[in-house]
């Protein structure tokens, strides 16, 4: 028996993607072997601290939440106490 539609709608569906997304490993593995650079050097830099600023930032936001978690908790265990 030949592919029925449903068979044929599987297979484009999920193999014109998966063949986009090997081809283009393929393409950065390639690149990476022959040495030449995936992005700009400043491009990457510029990225990487823009990256570390982002993090320092959140590490500031989770310490004025747990401040203000304590704080919180605090007047909760004093108003209790009362």
């Amino acid at each position: 028996m030949g592919i029925g539609v449903a068979e044929l709608a599987v297979i484009l569906i999920f193999g014109i993607p998966l063949v986009a997304i090997v081809g283009g490993i393929f393409l950065a593995a390639l690149r990476i072997l022959r040495g030449g650079p995936t992005r700009g050097g400043q491009m990457a830099e510029d990225e990487t601290q823009l990256v570390q600023d982002l993090h320092q930032g959140l590490q500031r936001m989770e310490q004025r939440i747990e401040t203000l978690e304590t704080l919180i908790l605090d007047r909760e265990r004093k108003g209790q106490a009362r």
